[in-house]
């Protein structure tokens, strides 16, 4: 399964007018890297990309300059002067629960006040800014509310575990609805939900990775509580075709993206991959680890007949498929 390829099955007519000198912040992250890599590849687009993030990507391109910053600590003012971008898609941020809960008050300057540094800039020089949210700002939905459709307000608490990331989220979309509302700033949201897929980190503790490593060390697979949550997930390569419509495409503020498809408990899913792995490690039930932070939402789907109705696209990579996918590239992540 190739990305350019099944990339550019969908994206035959896909073009963008003009110069386009885009700016995405937390340019090393998973979803950034399958961005940049879809904007340089496409062939109907004139694209420069200005990369920030604090780990510099392991790949290099004519039309993609990487500055090396801590976007925690701010200044990001003399960046912004150097160019004349045209769009700004603001992907900094900590997605692993582990990692927000050992750094609480950089998650929340990252999902937020650096939103906030961006939208005031876009607002001066009249250009777009694409804010990349969560589906963590539903928190857990009433059962009536699944799938979660963009309308859905949201039960998430405010002084719990996850709330550094879960509450900054929303308050980044807030201040694009500001923004937008008041000060006329072109913007809109995405809301991932569950993105997986090849070039995720070895070390990445959200459950597909971690399974997929740990399966490879021959470790036991550990299962948290008593296993019944479920989620449904989208691979990458689906995921990027949805990301590039809305950011460019989109005539709406917010967009779920996501697979509403296969929905499965983490007890079923660590069964899953092991059979597909063909793996003999012990399946486990434990507490919540003192690292992870406990009050997950039980069930988590998306509701993206929005977007299906505006693009006419669907995610097409099964759970078996897409995991056995990542499997593939693991292994030969290890062999190289």
């Amino acid at each position: 399964m190739n990305f350019k390829k099944y990339l550019n099955l969908y994206f035959k007519k896909f073009s963008l007018k003009g110069r386009n000198i885009i700016l995405i912040t937390g340019a090393s992250g998973f979803i950034s890297k399958y961005l940049i890599h879809a904007l340089l590849s496409l062939k109907k687009t004139n694209v420069k990309i200005i990369g920030v993030d604090n780990v510099k990507p392991n790949f290099s391109h004519k039309n993609f300059k990487f500055i090396k910053k801590d976007l925690t600590i701010g200044n990001l003012e003399k960046i912004l002067r150097m160019y004349k971008l045209t769009h700004i898609i603001n992907l900094a941020g900590i997605p692993s629960p582990t990692d927000y809960k050992r750094k609480p008050l950089e998650t929340i300057y990252l999902n937020s006040e650096l939103t906030k540094i961006l939208l005031k800039y876009c607002k001066s020089k009249k250009i777009k800014l694409t804010y990349f949210s969560s589906s963590e700002i539903y928190g857990n939905p009433i059962k009536n509310k699944i799938p979660t459709d963009e309308k859905y307000n949201g039960n998430v608490s405010s002084i719990g575990p996850r709330s550094c990331y879960d509450e900054s989220k929303r308050l980044g979309e807030t201040y694009c609805y500001v923004y937008r509302k008041y000060f006329g700033v072109k913007c809109n949201i995405i809301r991932p939900f569950n993105i997986y897929g090849p070039g995720m980190k070895k070390n990445d503790e959200r459950i597909i990775p971690n399974f997929i490593n740990r399966v490879y060390k021959k470790k036991n697979l550990y299962v948290f509580d008593n296993g019944k949550q479920t989620r449904t997930y989208c691979h990458i390569y689906d995921a990027t075709i949805m990301f590039l419509l809305i950011i460019f495409k989109g005539k709406d503020f917010a967009y779920n993206v996501g697979n509403p498809k296969e929905e499965i408990s983490a007890l079923k899913l660590a069964q899953k991959l092991k059979t597909i792995c063909k793996s003999d490690v012990k399946i486990k039930l434990i507490s919540y680890p003192s690292k992870y932070p406990e009050d997950e939402p039980r069930r988590r789907c998306p509701d993206i007949k929005k977007f299906v109705k505006e693009f006419k696209f669907r995610p097409k990579i099964s759970l078996s498929n897409g995991i056995k996918n990542s499997y593939q590239n693991f292994l030969s992540q290890y062999l190289i």
